[in-house]
């Protein structure tokens, strides 16, 4: 299989009377350069499986089918279908599904994995349900390597003081990194903003096993409901205590109650969460 080039596409679309959709995020990537960096961020085998999200064209999901033994391809677009079949004919190893991702059961029987990682370019829209989905599925994948919005991967590997909602969210299950940006003149049609290369890998931490999740996710986002407005003031508003009771929690896990929820890490969240648990009535 060929690079396909800008023109390429625009050809390939046109003969078929197709536009890029602007509704599914489609920006195709359209830089060699930039699919060689993504390949080397994800941690190849040949005997792996590797779950393709949205591969458009297929520039990518043929690039992998040389190095894996099996891609998975999920394609939202029915017009794409076609055209991903007749791009990557030469290859036995790729099975291509039609669907929604974000509807997609992950214990069908087309995609229950026991072992497998995720790519994908993916649109700012579903960024952040497509993560949060494999991260709190039973079966995680090994690993993921995302294309986003820079901004974004940004967010998700803040640290205090620039912690957020979604890296609390993504850093309780995983260890995410930013592998390199990506410009914008690298897709067509060309988005507004840069993106950047991804990396989250899944941690298998006993102890978070040990956490009520459902708590932790409740108290982390009472913790961001108010930004700006003291830690101890957010979590006397929402939980079952008084400010008394939540300022001894909190200086019981060394946290000051003058701080705000982007001043915590993860272990903050976590030993804090342990310790509401506890009295939690």
């Amino acid at each position: 299989m060929d690079f396909i080039s800008k023109q390429k596409i625009k050809n390939l679309l046109k003969v078929r009377q197709i536009y890029p959709s602007k509704r599914l995020g489609q920006n195709f990537l359209i830089d060699k350069l930039a699919i060689k960096k993504f390949l080397k961020a994800v941690n190849l085998k040949s005997g792996d499986i590797v779950l393709e999200i949205g591969p458009g064209i297929g520039n990518l999901t043929g690039e992998l089918a040389k190095k894996v033994r099996k891609v998975i391809a999920i394609e939202k677009d029915p017009k794409m279908i076609n055209i991903l079949k007749d791009t990557t004919k030469e290859f036995k190893n790729i099975k291509i599904i039609q669907g929604d991702i974000l509807k997609t059961n992950l214990k069908s029987k087309i995609l229950n994995l026991k072992s497998y990682k995720v790519v994908a370019n993916l649109p700012y829209y579903i960024t952040a349900p497509v993560i949060r989905k494999f991260l709190e599925s039973e079966n995680r994948p090994e690993e993921m390597v995302l294309i986003i919005q820079k901004e974004v991967a940004q967010r998700i590997c803040a640290l205090p003081p620039q912690m957020n909602l979604l890296a609390v969210s993504v850093q309780f299950y995983a260890k995410p990194k930013i592998i390199s940006y990506i410009s914008k003149k690298s897709f067509w049609p060309s988005p507004k903003v840069d993106s950047a290369i991804i990396r989250i890998d899944p941690q298998m931490n006993t102890d978070k096993k040990r956490i009520n999740a459902g708590l932790f996710f409740k108290i982390v986002r009472v913790g961001f409901s108010q930004p700006r407005k003291q830690i101890v003031n957010n979590l006397t508003k929402m939980l079952k205590f008084n400010k008394e009771q939540v300022n001894l929690r909190l200086l019981e896990n060394n946290i000051q109650p003058q701080q705000r929820a982007e001043t915590l890490n993860i272990k903050d969240w976590l030993n804090l969460a342990k310790t509401l648990n506890k009295y939690e009535r």
